[in-house]
């Protein structure tokens, strides 16, 4: 019995890496270097003294016509030297602004009151977010917002994580792998997640919805926004695969970190539509069989494991290859039994209660 389970579980969680896979390869139209729109980049950071300065220098690099780009670098009431830091980066480039989001708008806390300030005083018409913690590539912006036919809004982008040893290089495959599968999803019309370190949006489009502050209270604003927009019916919205829009973030530096990172995604996670518990049942199903199977051995059980690890391996490695990263063993079998310890604990940190601390605050 435990392993028809097992067989069944895997047969749904293999045909949706499937599907997640074909999905995540379409391609799609792009508009031509002379029509492209004027943007607005916005980077919230909260105490990033450590990161900002690697942020700003990536942005400084961007290909983009100078005269329709503006970065927004918003300090969100730094402890740190975080403001100093900005204030002289930016001082004799133009193209940057920095602001301190003075206006509570609504009932919008922390890092979304933040971008919501930036975004009423931005110009462009794609606004474009990263993180005070990522390097984005010289392409990124061009790339993302090269999508924009007239009839998109809301174009997504690929991170990963430096991966200099292992506990990073876990937690980058982790990255590329959920995002393969929220690519995979979205781009077949099921909106799942996206990552708000590498997204984009029509201005137009957020007004449509009424901004931040019409929208409920979310841990994970990116998702909140990306399924109002959905719901408008109006636009396509894209998650193309496509080295030149990759970031790269830093890995969390310890467990603690990760812990709230992840419960902070699995609360934002509960927002989702039928079909995103479902894909989460079968994954759930499956792990809990690979953590039983020491326990009700049988060979069968076994090459079922391995099977698993097989089909986790060849759903990641093109999408690595197609962004030019490197996808190393060690990591990998790392991430693999990291991947089961949180699929089958998420629920029993979530569940209980929806309490989460993230860059100094309480949610």
């Amino acid at each position: 019995m435990f392993e028809i389970i097992f067989l069944s579980a895997l047969s749904l969680y293999f045909i949706q890496l499937i599907i997640f896979s074909i999905g995540a390869s379409k391609k799609f139209p792009k508009i031509k270097d002379e029509i492209l729109p004027k943007i607005t980049v916005i980077v919230a950071a909260r105490n990033e003294e450590n990161n900002i300065l690697d942020c700003l220098k990536s942005l400084d690099e961007l290909i983009y016509p100078e005269d329709k780009i503006e970065i927004i670098v918003v300090n969100d009431h730094s402890t740190d030297k975080t403001g100093e830091l900005i204030d002289s980066f930016i001082k004799d480039k133009p193209k940057f602004k920095s602001i301190i989001p003075t206006q509570q708008i609504g009932s919008l806390k922390g890092k979304t009151n933040a971008l919501a300030n930036a975004i009423k005083l931005a110009k462009g018409e794609i606004i474009l977010t990263t993180d005070a913690d990522c390097i984005v590539s010289p392409t990124w912006a061009k790339t993302l917002v090269s999508y924009y036919q007239k009839d998109v809004g809301f174009v997504g982008g690929f991170t990963t994580q430096q991966d200099y040893n292992t506990f990073a290089g876990m937690q980058a495959i982790d990255f590329v792998f959920l995002l393969t599968v929220a690519s995979g999803a979205l781009n077949l019309g099921k909106p799942l997640s996206c990552i708000g370190n590498n997204m984009s949006y029509r201005k137009s489009a957020y007004e449509e919805v009424g901004g931040y502050e019409s929208l409920p209270f979310s841990v994970t604003e990116d998702f909140n926004l990306l399924m109002a927009i959905h719901r408008l019916k109006k636009y396509k919205i894209l998650y193309p695969l496509d080295a030149g829009s990759l970031v790269v973030s830093k890995p969390c530096p310890d467990f603690k970190t990760l812990y709230w990172q992840k419960k902070r995604w699995g609360v934002g996670g509960i927002e989702s539509e039928i079909i995103g518990y479902l894909i989460m049942l079968w994954g759930y199903i499956t792990h809990f069989c690979m953590l039983l199977t020491p326990f009700l051995f049988s060979y069968t059980s076994l090459y079922l494991c391995f099977f698993k690890i097989f089909i986790d391996y060849f759903f990641v490695y093109p999408v690595f290859k197609k962004l030019n990263l490197k996808l190393k063993i060690k990591h990998f079998l790392a991430f693999e039994i990291y991947f089961i310890i949180y699929v089958i604990i998420l629920p029993f940190i979530v569940l209980p209660n929806r309490k989460v601390v993230w860059k100094g605050r309480e949610f």
